[in-house]
């Protein structure tokens, strides 16, 4: 006989190995057995309908026959190879094809990796150190990305906050910081510091929130303007809300974007695509020793998760899938401010149809601070009530799927009117 291990065995044990208990990505206390279509289960065997979608990559929902279908023939053929194999260089095709910035295309294996080569390879292409990124602005585990993603002390731009412990004082030096929303601001900062500026790096949605009308066309313009190398990180937004992504979605191409999640199909993939002559310097005999910028790793272009990321972003491709996506999507901003508003309780839903969230706040969110004005303890309790009714809701965003059913819809939404009623209980 099977003997069970409870969640709570599970979290005692991964105590004692884990830091923390967990991961470091999400609640240590959620620990999730398996997923099929828009559900998972915990160990328990809790059912959830799930907005968290393993953090972004399953739009399809967990365990797409198609998908696994094609992981299944891979494996018969080979895990990993290290060397060039067919089904990455097919998805290279694929998404040159599909994404406009992108003439080349190089692999790495997580989305944090991508914006640390994409920073590098502008500083490699131009000869200059600085940065210059938007404070919330969030672009993996480097030094680099980990000056002012969420800080808690709010110092004056352009100033950096360090967010961890163990990053050197000298990368501090070499990071501009800018508010989100603020064109004028950028251009000012831009203006003084021209000639030592590599890239500007910006989510085009940060975080949740949309960009200012203007704003990805005026740092378009200004990077232009001082050959600096504009950097859309789309490791979120990347076929998400469109088939070419935010760049598409929001008519604006930079020189280079990141790209992960979506791409490898619920496996470890990412990517570094842009123009061919940035591109070239990840090749020695192009640029030769004193331009290369040295990069490999063992799973890069890995073809199961290549063959995974093919088969998602064929079926993304079918006629109607971003319809589907953003009626979704519309239809779930839609109850959260329904049954918000019935309650009379002060909110905002920030984002775009295909990721969003709650804010408690009657003032707009147009950028990091703006955040602060959260009721957090709101917040909290209604993100409880909503996993207590079994709705598996992030703490900070949501993200619509194409397997969600009516009925998850209709589940979702009666979930919703209840969790929103509790706040004034």
């Amino acid at each position: 006989m099977k003997t069970t291990i409870s969640q709570d065995d599970w979290k005692a044990r991964a105590a004692e190995v884990l830091p923390a208990a967990g991961f470091g990505n999400f609640d240590p206390g959620v620990i999730l057995r398996e997923g099929r279509g828009s559900r998972v289960w915990d160990e328990d065997g809790k059912e959830f309908i799930d907005y968290l979608i393993g953090s972004g990559p399953m739009i399809l929902g967990h365990g797409h026959p198609e998908v696994q279908d094609a992981v299944q023939e891979q494996l018969g053929k080979g895990m990993t190879f290290f060397t060039n194999n067919a089904r990455g260089i097919e998805l290279a095709e694929v998404l040159v094809e599909a994404v406009p910035c992108a003439e080349q295309v190089r692999y790495v294996s997580t989305g944090g990796e991508a914006d640390m080569y994409a920073m590098r390879l502008a500083r490699a292409f131009t000869g200059r150190d600085k940065i210059l990124k938007f404070e919330g602005g969030y672009h993996g585990m480097s030094g680099e990305a980990l000056m002012s993603l969420s800080p808690r002390k709010l110092v004056n731009f352009p100033q950096a906050v360090p967010d961890s412990a163990g990053i050197p004082e000298s990368v501090r030096d070499n990071m501009l910081i800018a508010p989100f929303n603020d064109a004028e601001f950028v251009e000012s900062l831009i203006e003084e510091h021209a000639g030592e500026i590599a890239c500007v790096i910006v989510e085009p949605l940060q975080r949740l929130i949309p960009p200012a009308p203007g704003l990805l066309k005026a740092l378009r313009d200004l990077t232009s303007k001082h050959g600096i190398v504009l950097i859309f990180d789309e490791v979120v937004t990347g076929f998400r809300f469109a088939y070419g992504g935010a760049q598409e979605y929001y008519g604006v191409t930079p020189d280079l974007c990141t790209l992960g999640k979506i791409i490898g199909g619920g496996f470890p993939l990412a990517a570094i695509a842009g123009k061919k002559e940035i591109m070239a310097h990840f090749d020695k005999g192009v640029v030769g020793d004193e331009g290369f910028t040295f990069q490999i790793g063992t799973l890069s272009g890995n073809p199961v998760a290549s063959i995974a990321g093919l088969k998602t972003l064929e079926i993304l491709k079918r006629p109607g899938a971003y319809e589907q996506l953003r009626q979704n999507g519309a239809r779930l901003m839609s109850a959260f401010k329904t049954h918000l508003d019935a309650a009379g309780i002060a909110h905002q839903i920030v984002g775009e149809p295909f990721l969003f969230d709650v804010v408690f706040t009657d003032q707009p969110v147009r950028n990091y601070r703006d955040m602060f004005k959260n009721d957090g303890a709101k917040a909290k309790a209604f993100n409880q009530s909503l996993r207590a009714r079994g709705i598996l809701k992030p703490d900070s965003k949501l993200y619509a799927h194409l397997a969600l059913t009516e009925e998850d819809l209709r589940q979702t939404e009666a979930a919703l009117e209840t969790a929103a009623q509790s706040l004034v209980a």
